[in-house]
């Protein structure tokens, strides 16, 4: 998967072009607003990150009891529509 990242402005003067290559190339686009990401445009189906970056930015997330009680319904959630890939190394 390779990643672009262009300006809102840019992507909008060619969103048709963005979408086609998203689709067809399996290409992610990360869309910065005054230099900074604001929004990604990402192919059906991608997956939005890896077990090990979810890992990372969980590690030093403090939650609440009701936050945790929360997230841990929405794991459960998220567990029970998932598919394991073909390849299990990756």
């Amino acid at each position: 998967m390779s990643e672009t990242v262009i300006t809102v402005t840019e992507a909008a003067r060619n969103f048709a072009d963005c979408v086609n290559r998203a689709h067809y190339r399996n290409e992610t686009f990360v869309l910065l607003k005054n230099g900074v990401p604001f929004a990604r445009l990402i192919p059906e189906g991608e997956r939005v990150c890896s077990g090990k970056q979810l890992a990372a930015a969980l590690a030093g997330a403090a939650l609440g009891s009701a936050e945790a009680r929360a997230w841990s319904r929405d794991l459960k959630a998220a567990r029970a529509t998932l598919k394991a890939p073909g390849d299990k190394w990756q």
